[in-house]
């Protein structure tokens, strides 16, 4: 393992984190990682039902706010929807360490979703235009995974989303991350019955995948 990828903690919730306990714990994280008096963090968890708010969120694509709790996220992006059965990985790294490059972070993001997703037989992949990692093709083409990530004095927080196995008709009450034209699913949806621990154990096997890329040119695979 290289000098960058240790040191690195690894947090897993095994119940679901409010989300203003989550926002908390990311700042201090943070300004202790900017501070060098902790070191960087990944953290697997899950949260209750709820909506959440990018910088860039259209109150129009709220379309039912009675659904659940709306969340101003301070993230990049718009509105997206966190609950059981979804890992939200939170990764608050030091890019000051690690190139100072946000277009290659969230695109080596998306390539550590991929690879782990490969694992269950998944080919999960990137499309044009349109932000998070995506399954099948044309009009059957739907989004697997999330991303929206703030960049804090280089410290990155939030993430990534994976929809393993929520209720999709949660994402009823958005238009996901503004994206109306298409759908979205989970592995359950697609037959992949993937206990978390799977998930997440994959996602520690591909992680090295993705620090790589990081350091590297992250050109488009």
């Amino acid at each position: 393992m290289s000098e960058l990828s240790t040191g690195i903690e690894w947090k897993v919730s095994a119940s679901p984190v409010a989300y203003e306990d989550s926002l908390a714990f990311m700042e201090q994280r943070a300004a202790a990682i900017r501070q060098g008096t902790q070191s960087e963090c990944i953290w697997l968890l899950e949260h209750p039902p709820l909506f959440t708010a990018g910088t860039s969120a259209d109150p129009a694509e709220l379309t039912n706010p009675q659904a659940f709790p709306v969340f101003a996220a301070g993230r990049g992006g718009r509105y997206t929807y966190h609950g059981p059965g979804q890992r939200v990985g939170y990764v608050m790294l030091d890019l000051d360490r690690r190139g100072k490059d946000i277009r290659c972070f969230v695109h080596a993001l998306e390539g550590w979703m991929i690879e782990a997703l490969s694992e269950f037989g998944v080919a999960a992949h990137r499309a044009e235009g349109r932000i998070g990692i995506w399954v099948g093709d044309g009009a059957d083409e739907k989004k697997i995974g999330a991303l929206g990530v703030r960049v804090k004095r280089w410290v990155t927080l939030h993430g990534f989303a994976v929809n393993v196995a929520p209720d999709l008709s949660h994402f009823g009450g958005i238009v996901p991350c503004g994206i109306a034209d298409f759908g979205v699913t989970s592995l359950a949806e697609l037959g992949k019955q993937i206990p978390l621990a799977r998930v997440d154990a994959a996602l520690k096997r591909s992680f090295p995948s993705f620090l790589k890329a990081l350091s590297g040119s992250c050109k488009e695979s």
